[in-house]
């Protein structure tokens, strides 16, 4: 169960160390900071660079020595004199390991200090920014929303023209007919009178 928490642990580093660099990329800080930082950082990865090598010198050189060891005739005595100087050397490497590893922490704290800082100090002016971005937002939207409206009065009044204007055609034109209608039937009076009358006179 312990080992679960220790790879469940593990690996949470693992994925904090992972989305380290795009966190680090937001941290503004000032050159000088900055600098000082990424000296420490250097630091920390050349003691561990370090350890790592001391490491594996010290694993090499205890098997070297294990194999000499078998020449002797005190061979339990050589290894374990080897093993004491093995653990020495290790004890050393990691060290070193664990404290590039602690400087490297400490320089991540900072920068993350250093980010919330930043962004508590931005957050009037981010708040004040959204605000006017939100004003402008709804200014557009009711800018849009006026226009709309008045394009579709616009469109209503013209409608409400276009029936205006048909119906005083139509009229317009019931009329014409009707004149023509009425000049046809008093030429056809006219016309029968006269027909009358030069029946009549015959």
């Amino acid at each position: 169960m312990e080992n679960r928490s220790l790879s469940v642990v593990a690996g949470l580093i693992a994925l904090w160390a992972a989305a380290w660099p795009a966190r680090a990329a937001e941290v503004v800080g000032s050159p000088e900071q900055q600098a000082a930082w990424q000296q420490r950082l250097d630091k920390a990865d050349a003691l561990k660079a370090e350890g790592k090598a001391r490491q594996d010198e010290a694993d090499r050189r205890l098997r070297e020595q294990d194999e000499a060891c078998l020449q002797k005739v005190l061979v339990n005595d050589c290894r374990n004199q080897a093993r004491q100087a093995h653990l020495a050397t290790t004890r050393e490497a990691r060290h070193l390991e664990l404290e590039g590893k602690n400087l490297a922490r400490q320089v991540k704290t900072e920068q993350v200090a250093e980010r919330q800082r930043q962004q508590q100090a931005e957050a009037p002016r981010r708040a004040a920014d959204l605000q006017a971005r939100q004003q402008e937002t709804a200014a557009t939207r009711q800018a849009a929303e006026d226009k709309a409206a008045a394009t579709r009065a616009d469109k209503a009044q013209k409608a409400v023209d276009g029936q205006r204007r048909k119906a005083a055609e139509a009229e317009k034109l019931r009329r014409k007919q009707a004149e023509h209608e009425a000049r046809v039937a008093a030429k056809m009076e006219k016309a029968e009178r006269r027909k009358a009358k030069a029946a009549a006179g015959q």
